[in-house]
């Protein structure tokens, strides 16, 4: 299994992070380690040892089939089902690291740090890009966007990706996330939803 995700993908999080409404001209693409994989409402550890770890928000699709070079056209065969996730991130660490011009793995793929929810089927939804989702911290909305307002379209990066990957059933594809991240603590409460649906539920320890 391999979980991609995808960097710098929604223009208002790319102007909190760098002071720009930036487009990148392909998409961002990075892995997550499969240890990295947080399901069935399982706890996130908070590690101690990697400093500022902060929350991003995201739509998550679920390859279903086997895929190599797929026409963007075709993409919509390659997914069935969506949730939200949160693509936890070593802050500080991952400052660190693109000063050094080094890989942002450590920063990403730390064990945890790919939380998914429930699995909605994506034909719930009359368009991928049109899904409306939010995250709460303890109670509050921290983070709210629409697929719509992605700078790469879902067929989009699949298509892309596939130049490079096999895809394979099974596969996770992190969308990238809007602005509001922020930082995470112990004994925090986060709830991601799609549309008005609950589909995560993660406590911080």
């Amino acid at each position: 299994m391999k979980i991609f995700a995808i960097g710098m993908n929604y223009a208002l999080h790319n102007k909190e992070m760098r002071g720009t409404l930036l487009k990148t001209e392909k998409p961002v693409v990075f892995l997550k380690a499969d240890s990295s994989l947080l399901k069935n409402g399982k706890p996130f550890f908070v590690p101690d040892h990697l400093g500022r770890i902060e929350y991003e928000a995201e739509v998550v699709v679920r390859i279903c089939k086997l895929g190599k070079t797929v026409p963007e056209r075709f993409a919509p065969r390659y997914y069935d089902a969506v949730t939200v996730g949160i693509d936890f991130t070593a802050r500080e660490l991952q400052r660190e690291l693109i000063k050094r011009g080094h890989p942002w793995d450590l920063a990403k793929g730390f064990d945890g740090a790919a939380c998914i929810g429930e699995w909605t089927d994506k034909n719930e939804f009359l368009d991928i890009q049109g899904i409306n989702f939010h995250l709460d911290v303890n109670g509050q909305t921290v983070q709210r966007a629409c697929t719509c307002d992605m700078l790469h379209k879902v067929d989009q990066i699949i298509a892309y990706i596939s130049q490079f990957y096999t895809l394979k059933t099974g596969d996770l594809l992190f969308t990238g996330t809007p602005a509001g991240v922020g930082p995470v603590c112990i004994d925090d409460h986060l709830e991601g939803y799609l549309e008005e649906r609950k589909v995560l539920d993660c406590y911080c320890k």
